[in-house]
């Protein structure tokens, strides 16, 4: 993803949960409504979680130091997964606690048509955001379903930005049903309970985001199209007839370590081995340019040893999807 891409998206939703915030918290001034508080709650959430994002995006630029060789890309995904904490206790505990206060304690709402437009401004709003975030994350999903794009996707910031506004346009909706029914029956209780959804709802959605943001904490590998390409950009057939290990790590979402033993001839000097790895190398960087951090191991390349296939033993972990068979 690139960064100017992100930030768009972000900036975008910013500006609209601003702005929707504050009519928010206006129409629970003028009405009492609980699901308007939760809701005026969520949009702050979303703000700060807004901000968290575009910081971590100015960290994660700052120059590797030699106590972080490797720089600071993985910032990121410390700060999308610093959003998922803030959704699921500021944003919905918060509602879900509001939602059933108002369901033990329910009232009649007082100038219900604060609400009422409150809540048309609000998905006016969250829908321009939302619009931007699809606009962008379709330039880099290609032919991937939602749910693909959201799961492979490196950089954290597209699916934190697509899943918040798709969560703010549902919560929306409940709150405007909650208020709908509590106007047509009387009852306060209705908008207690709209509030309890939309706080279920959010706590659902800061799940999945802590579990993607997790898995990239932990370190993922490079997506299969572009394994297939580093493998196709590592060996030429002649210097390089083969690889007998490769393991890829992403540092950050636009930075990918690639360590891999390389078969070369026995009969190679030292001089044509050098040479083979510089040149291995730049094909690398040339077919894959995120390809940050590069160590090619080279060892000869022996028949009898590869039939035997992979060493479960060669590297952490055991043999990797894209192992090609070992000396």
């Amino acid at each position: 993803m690139s960064a100017s891409g992100g930030t768009k998206a972000i900036v975008a939703a910013l500006g609209a949960n601003l702005a929707i915030a504050a009519s928010k918290f206006v129409a629970f001034a003028f009405s009492g409504s609980s699901s308007m508080l939760a809701e005026g709650v969520h949009s702050i959430a979303d703000s700060g979680n807004q901000f968290l994002l575009l910081i971590g995006g100015k960290k994660a630029q700052r120059q590797a130091t030699p106590q972080h060789p490797f720089g600071y890309g993985r910032e990121r995904y410390i700060y999308a997964f610093l959003v998922s904490i803030v959704l699921f206790s500021i944003g919905g505990m918060f509602a879900v606690y509001e939602g059933f206060e108002k369901i033990r304690h329910p009232h009649e709402l007082e100038h219900w048509y604060w609400p009422v437009a409150v809540l048309v401004f609000a998905i006016c709003a969250e829908g321009f955001s939302f619009r931007t975030a699809i606009k962008e994350s379709n330039e880099l999903r290609g032919k991937l379903s939602w749910k693909e794009f959201i799961r492979r996707a490196k950089a954290p910031e597209l699916p934190v930005v697509l899943l918040e506004d798709f969560g703010a346009l549902i919560g929306l909706v409940l709150a405007l049903l909650g208020v709908g029914l509590a106007l047509l029956t009387g009852n306060g209780v209705w908008d207690g309970i709209g509030t309890v959804c939309i706080g279920v709802l959010l706590v659902l959605i800061a799940l999945v985001l802590a579990a993607e943001t997790k898995s990239l904490l932990l370190g993922e590998a490079a997506g299969a199209d572009v394994v297939r390409q580093i493998e196709a950009a590592l060996v030429d057939g002649t210097t390089v007839p083969r690889i007998i290990h490769m393991r890829t790590l992403h540092l950050g979402p636009e930075e990918l370590l690639i360590a891999a033993k390389i078969a070369v001839r026995h009969d190679d000097s030292a001089a044509e081995v050098a040479s083979a790895i510089d040149a291995a190398e730049a094909r690398i960087r040339a077919a894959v340019p995120i390809a940050r951090v590069i160590y090619l191991e080279p060892d000869i390349y022996r028949e009898a040893e590869a039939a035997k296939g992979p060493d479960p033993e060669a590297t952490p972990g055991g043999p990797g999807p894209h192992s090609a068979p070992g000396h």
